[in-house]
């Protein structure tokens, strides 16, 4: 006598949601698993694709192309330099003498030394 490969199950097992669910399962896998699966996926594709063109949207709004005369007016508002001018100056300032100062440390923050 061998046993069979069935589980026993009550009667008031077999009329749970679960129950009956896994037995659904079995005969039609792709009815009640792959079609909910590939129904959100592609559900949400059109779902998301609204949500980053108004990313992009913004995104352009934000980041624009200047027109030639918004360029030629920035241009007025910086002053002239000279390479000449520039090297003279920063040539003339004294980069030995200087002096080393410690940043102001928050309350309770290590300052570093031991």
């Amino acid at each position: 006598m061998s046993f069979g490969s069935k589980k026993f199950r009550s009667s008031a097992e077999s009329n749970t949601f679960g129950a009956r669910y896994r037995a659904m399962m079995a005969k039609r896998p792709f009815l009640l698993f792959g079609l909910p699966f590939l129904t959100v996926i592609i559900g949400g594709s059109f779902v998301l694709t609204p949500a980053t063109a108004i990313r992009y949207e913004r995104h352009d709004r934000k980041v624009r192309t200047m027109t030639r005369d918004e360029e030629l007016g920035i241009g007025q508002q910086r002053r002239k330099v000279d390479m000449k001018e520039e090297y003279y100056r920063l040539a003339a300032k004294d980069l030995d003498d200087w002096e080393q100062k410690r940043v102001k440390r928050f309350k309770g923050e290590s300052d570093g030394i031991l």
